[in-house]
């Protein structure tokens, strides 16, 4: 499975990346692009050939949301992977000689993983037929794009840029993920492949239902681009490293819509909706932008607002639907990658050597560096279309198929027209890119910045250069080209009647008429004394500034939340909880009311023994109510906890009911930490009104649990799924367990959110209560009170209580902790590995061990935790999260479903016969966030909470007493 095996190396390659670029410095990047080099020479030498079928492999994920690595190498995958692998191997190297100064040399390792794991994503959405792991990868490239650009952190620029992009770029995303479901569910297929087959065989298919998919497909592909009027985060995603503008624009995430649109435009490029959306943003955007980098004086900006005006043009495009012009698409886009990375390139030196961008300080740099003039007046002719470069191969291709394109008159004159203002803009920004970054401007002497600049090395000079010899050497090798890039037009749209084939010479033909139309404009609009200029020099923009709309809809948006906020958030909790429980008695009970319902079926239950729980039951939660005592409320409300383990051990759930027994046993703990510190009793609130609404409130949401419950069961029209499970619990899961082999392997994927969530959880709690240093191990005792404690005559049962007041301790309670504390962990142990097919499991086992711990804490203080486990917190929950996650590798690499069992049996000497199921290492990862859990309490709410309330006990180092039993 050689694509999967590219994306593993890219994978692997993005972990190491923080050990190498650690160790070596800025030199690990020119190791790390061995990694996508190597990728690029497979990728070239099993390049898809004509009449053969395309490469394809699967792995199982998540077959249930359909969510499956379906991989495919078709000739527009086969192209975009090797800008993707290409263009980031000489960005790698380029990176070598950008990052050689000792600033941010911490950030470093964390950027160079970021650009590599970028790479992986890339080259994961471009091989993708699985639309939905697609989605998956285009979100990363999303996230990613944020870190990269955030990398100055400390800068407010480009902690706003980041932002702005993963905001815009996101909301797109979203849509897009309304339209892949639409398109699934209408296929029955979530593969690129199945439904662009199904649509070209039989157009009738494309429904309303489709367009609409297709419009909202189109909103994330132009929103991932930055095509108007989602256009604005582009430029502003300069203030990244230019590495990663370099690769974001030639290579990376702006070319993944452009990606989607071509893949999409065979079946669906017909429909009107399309057109409108393709044609008239893509147009209006290559000429709004193009104008845009006419105004601008710093070099970045210039080809930012370039590169958004080439995404409207190569929009335009590749979502035409015709052969000819979808062949110039596809060259425009590989050649727009070759010169634009040089130019970002030619920026980063000029940044890296200068100190600046800004034109206005940059005078006679070519004079001083000829060979960097020569690079960018390469790459810069060939943006701008001249002969003999590639770009002049693609825009002669571009006209001549849009001339002639079938399409509704007069549309491909308006293109056309349309296509050639923008050209003209082109060829603007291109002269006044080299002017002003090299040109004398008038200068006897060069500027500041230009004569103490230092000479750019070798390896700084090695990725422009060769990006830049290759758009000559490609425009010579056109001929040779066509039948390489023909392949994805060929395979996807209807043959042409006049099919187009690339070449440097066409003769003279209307094209070349038109490129030397294009010429003149473009040089009369970047003339000082022309009316461009003038019109260029106006501080209005004609057409607004999107910028300024992104920020008066984050200000609007701010204003709105405001307000509802201080509509439904007064303050007051009985009031927001009442407005709660007064919702979900409603609601409910009018949709009860009003909707189809079948007839109750009661039955009064015989069971005496439930009787009699459910009796008590009551009885405490009607003395919960009258009780004014914190800890005796919290005691009898326990006894309703404990009320439904037994009644879960009734009915045969023994698994549930030790769980419940565990968690209401923790919770009564916390309960009883945090109340310690408050007063003993609560005080009598609100008015007799308002004490009666609040019996009301409760009798409704009492009443409308009851009604749910009987309508959920007349409801009933199937045999009960849980009649089932045991059997798929054994047949699947490989184990006895029904309700562990459920959330470890049914839905272990639900689990997995819900830990993901508790440690989120546990962290916030803990960083409330410690405001400034979230991770760390409970307190440990000082080498100076250890020793003080081992001199101390007697026996001490517990190290840390030789710190605690002596009217604390209790000698019974420190010998049974210490006598029982191991037993307990072993049984710990033994729930955890007997969970699969006996009561038990990682939760189980966890809170076990957390009691353990609990009893260790109220025995010996808030110094014994620190001696009994001394484990940073934090790391036992990543440690847990981690280990979690591991087992989707697990499942994978032994062959099943992510996150899904697979047995193994041998046998071992002493052991005998053993069984090993891959979901025991999810069900360790669990273990060891109820573990880390319980410790982040006992070490927030337990010894945070002792040390700011004892200040004597805190300073004292040495044991108070060694008196009162601890002997």
């Amino acid at each position: 499975m050689p694509l999967l095996v590219i994306l593993i190396c890219l994978s692997l390659a993005t972990l190491a990346a923080p050990v190498v670029v650690g160790r070596f410095g800025a030199r690990g990047f020119l190791g790390l692009a061995v990694v996508p080099a190597a990728a690029l020479v497979w990728i070239l030498t099993q390049w898809p050939r004509s009449g053969e079928p395309d490469r394809t492999e699967t792995l199982r994920w998540v077959q249930a949301l359909n969510m499956n690595f379906d991989l495919r190498l078709t000739p527009l995958a086969a192209v975009m992977s090797v800008l993707v692998l290409g263009i980031g191997a000489v960005i790698l190297v380029y990176c070598a000689g950008y990052f050689t100064d000792t600033s941010n040399t911490r950030k470093l390792p964390t950027f160079a993983a970021e650009l590599v794991a970028f790479m992986a994503v890339m080259f994961g959405l471009v091989v993708s037929d699985n639309m939905l792991a697609m989605y998956v990868f285009w979100e990363l490239t999303s996230v990613l794009s944020f870190l990269l650009v955030g990398y100055y952190a400390e800068r407010a620029t480009s902690r706003r840029a980041a932002t702005q992009a993963l905001l815009v770029t996101t909301l797109g995303g979203l849509a897009m993920l309304v339209g892949i479901i639409e398109l699934g569910e209408h296929y029955g297929t979530y593969l690129f492949s199945e439904v662009i087959a199904q649509a070209v065989a039989d157009p009738s298919t494309i429904s309303i239902g489709v367009e609409i998919g297709v419009v909202l497909i189109l909103i994330g592909a132009i929103s991932k681009s930055a095509i108007a009027p989602f256009h604005f985060w582009l430029p502003g995603a300069m203030a990244a490293p230019t590495p990663v503008s370099g690769y974001l624009h030639a290579a990376a995430m702006v070319k993944a819509g452009i990606f989607l649109v071509a893949l999409i435009a065979p079946p669906f490029s017909h429909l009107t909706s399309w057109r409108v959306i393709v044609f008239g943003l893509g147009i209006s955007t290559m000429i709004l932008a193009g104008w845009r980098a006419l105004r601008e004086f710093d070099l970045k900006l210039i080809l930012a607002f370039g590169t958004v005006s080439q995404l409207g043009m190569l929009l335009v495009l590749v979502g035409t639907g015709e052969r000819n012009v979808a062949l110039a698409g596809i060259t425009l886009l590989t050649a727009h990658a070759l010169f634009k990375a040089t130019l970002f390139m030619v920026v980063g030196i000029i940044d890296h050597a200068a100190g600046t961008r800004d034109i206005r300080r940059l005078a006679r740099l070519g004079d001083k560096q000829p060979v960097l003039a020569g690079i960018a007046a390469l790459a810069a002719a060939s943006m701008a279309g001249l002969p003999p470069l590639y770009g002049f191969v693609g825009k002669e291709a571009m006209l001549e198929s849009m001339l002639h394109a079938d399409l509704p008159k007069p549309l491909p004159v308006l293109l056309v027209i349309g296509l050639c203002a923008g050209s003209a803009l082109t060829v603007a920004y291109s002269i006044r890119f080299l002017w002003g970054a090299f040109g004398r401007k008038g200068q006897v002497a060069p500027t500041r910045s230009v004569a103490e600049l230092h000479a750019p090395g070798p390896i700084f000079l090695a990725g422009p250069a060769l990006l830049a010899v290759l758009s000559l050497v490609a425009g010579f090798a056109s001929p040779w080209l066509d039948h390489v890039l023909s392949g994805y037009p060929d395979s996807q749209f209807p043959p042409a009647d006049d099919p187009y084939h690339l070449a440097l010479w066409h003769g003279f033909t209307l094209p070349l008429l038109l490129t030397v139309l294009i010429v003149a404009t473009g040089i009369l609009i970047v003339q000082p004394n022309s009316p461009f200029s003038r019109l260029r020099r106006r501080n209005s923009l004609l057409l607004g500034n999107a910028d300024r709309l992104y920020d008066a809809t984050l200000r609007a948006a701010d204003v709105v939340s405001l307000r509802i906020t201080q509509t439904t958030q007064r303050g007051s909790l009985p009031l927001t909880q009442g407005t709660i429980l007064l919702t979900l008695i409603l609601l409910p009970m009018a949709m009860y009311a009003l909707g189809a319902r079948a007839k109750p079926q009661l039955r009064i239950e015989a069971s005496p023994v439930f009787m009699a729980v459910a009796v008590l039951m009551c009885v405490a939660s009607l003395t919960a109510v009258v009780l004014r005592n914190r800890l005796a409320t919290v005691l009898v409300v326990s006894v309703t906890g404990y009320g439904t383990g037994v009644i879960f051990a009734i009915y045969g759930a023994p698994d549930l009911a030790l769980t419940q027994f565990l968690v209401e046993t923790i919770t009564l703990v916390v309960f009883v930490l945090v109340l310690r510190k408050l007063p003993a009793e609560a005080p009598i609130t609100g008015s007799r009104p308002t004490r009666a609404m609040r019996v009301l409130l409760g009798i409704g949401v009492a009443a409308m649990v009851v009604v749910v419950g009987i309508a959920a069961r007349a409801a009933r029209v199937a045999a009960p799924v849980a009649e089932r499970l045991p059997d798929q619990a054994y047949k699947f899961g490989y184990g006895n367990n029904t309700v562990n082999v459920t959330l470890v392997d049914i839905r272990a994927w639900d689990t997995f959110g819900e830990i993901s969530v508790l440690l989120v959880a546990a962290t916030g709690v803990a960083s409330l209560v410690f405001r400034n240093r979230r991770f760390g191990s409970a307190p440990r005792m000082s080498s100076e009170a250890t020793a003080a404690a081992a001199e101390a005559p007697g026996t001490t049962w517990l190290r840390g209580s030789a710190l605690r007041d002596p009217r604390h301790r209790s000698l019974v309670l420190e010998v049974t902790s210490r006598m029982v504390f191991p037993t307990i962990m072993v049984v710990s142990i033994y729930f955890f590995f007997a969970g699969h097919n006996a009561p038990g499991g990682g939760f189980a086992g966890g809170l076990t061990a957390g009691l353990a711990l609990v009893l260790r804490y109220l025995a010996g203080g808030r110094y014994e935790i620190g001696e009994t486990l001394p484990l940073d917190a934090g790391k036992v929950l990543g440690t847990g999260l981690l280990l979690a996650a591991s087992g989707t590798v697990v499942s994978i690499l032994v062959g099943a479903p992510a996150m899904s069992s697979q047995a193994f049996e041998f046998h071992l000497p002493v052991f005998g016969d053993v069984k090993f199921v891959t979901v025991l290492i999810f069900d360790a990862g669990v273990y060891l966030i109820v573990v880390g859990l319980v410790l982040d309490v006992l070490r927030s709410l337990g010894a945070r909470l002792d040390l700011e309330g004892s200040p004597a006990d805190q300073t004292s180092p040495l044991p108070v007493a060694t008196g009162g039993g601890a002997r």
